[in-house]
């Protein structure tokens, strides 16, 4: 009698779509956690244990405790351009490859910051709940929530990556002066494509009407943006982060809203989300939203399929196409 080889086990760790499950179990056993609870530690230890490879997301963390209760682990395939939730020096030691989602999420992600910059600009979410609260008692006043205008300002941008750039190239739509602070310059032909100059982090946060944060979350980045970067900028801008939780300093950029040491905030992320600070619900000029930069039904299965690919790869003894430690 023929027998076939076992199948590599894999862990789904969060809910994706039947299609990225479809992609993988016709060669993988599949541990798919479908109800989409976020798992504990022990229970993420448990369930990877004798797995070939783990599909997770950010709310997941691959460490070393991890790593020495699941000694098969071949790679880890994060949805996500981030990885910090990952320790990938102890994976790159046994050997783990730890693979990512850069690019499908860049457009979709530049969109939501801009939403997040016109909404805070045009106290969008501000005049609504003011309206839905029955306060509205004039047709029109001319000193009726005015906003800032958008148009012809200065966007100042911390970050220049991929995303950073797609943002800026929605800001020549508004006619807007665009300088950006980067580790490493851009060369002076990508410069001149999206129209933007450098400037040094201090100058852009000092001489910008909007502040963009776009780095990716580090040890190297934790509170980038605290209370002195805040307060170097003009009392009538606005910081706007759809990078990651941690980069600013949460606490100190509340103290500066209630101060109106600067104009507003627009925020996607958070430190220690989703528990974040609760005092950010009493405040009226910021606008907040649940991590969603990415979240359309396109780009999400662009993520997931990615992710799926990448594993696929790591385990059927290909290169996967966005490994982070090759």
């Amino acid at each position: 009698m023929q027998t076939h080889p076992a199948k590599a086990k894999i862990l789904i760790t969060r809910q994706v779509f039947p299609e990225v499950v479809n992609f993988l179990s016709s060669e993988f056993e599949i541990d798919y956690n479908e109800g989409d609870d976020v798992l504990t530690a022990g229970a993420l230890r448990e369930r990877a244990r004798d797995a070939a490879g783990v599909m997770c997301c950010l709310t997941e963390k691959i460490d070393l405790a991890f790593l020495e209760q699941c000694v098969g682990l071949k790679v880890v395939s994060n949805i996500a351009v981030g990885y910090n939730n990952i320790d990938v020096a102890a994976c790159t030691l046994r050997g783990v490859k730890v693979t990512n989602t850069p690019g499908v999420l860049d457009d979709t992600t530049a969109d939501l910051t801009f939403a997040l910059l016109m909404a805070t600009a045009r106290r969008v979410t501000e005049s609504e709940a003011w309206l839905r609260a029955g306060d509205w008692k004039k047709s029109f006043a001319l000193q009726q929530m005015l906003g800032a205008d958008i148009h012809h300002a200065t966007l100042g941008i911390i970050g220049m990556g991929r995303i950073g750039q797609a943002i800026a190239k929605r800001a020549t739509g508004f006619d807007m002066t665009v300088r950006y602070f980067n580790r490493t310059r851009l060369d002076a032909a990508t410069e001149a494509k999206y129209n933007v100059s450098y400037a040094t982090q201090d100058a852009v946060l000092r001489e910008s009407d909007f502040v963009l944060v776009m780095v990716p979350y580090s040890a190297a980045t934790h509170h980038l943006i605290g209370a002195k970067e805040i307060a170097m900028m003009q009392p009538t801008a606005i910081l706007i982060n759809t990078a990651r939780g941690g980069v600013v300093d949460d606490a100190a950029l509340i103290d500066a809203l209630k101060a109106r040491k600067i104009a507003g905030a627009g925020l996607d992320v958070f430190e220690n989300e989703p528990l974040f600070n609760p005092e950010f619900l009493q405040l009226r000029n910021v606008t907040l939203t649940p991590h969603i930069g990415s979240a359309t039904r396109s780009t999400r299965m662009a993520m997931a399929m990615l992710a799926a690919t990448n594993l696929k790869a790591a385990l059927t003894g290909k290169t996967p196409l966005n490994c982070v430690n090759p």
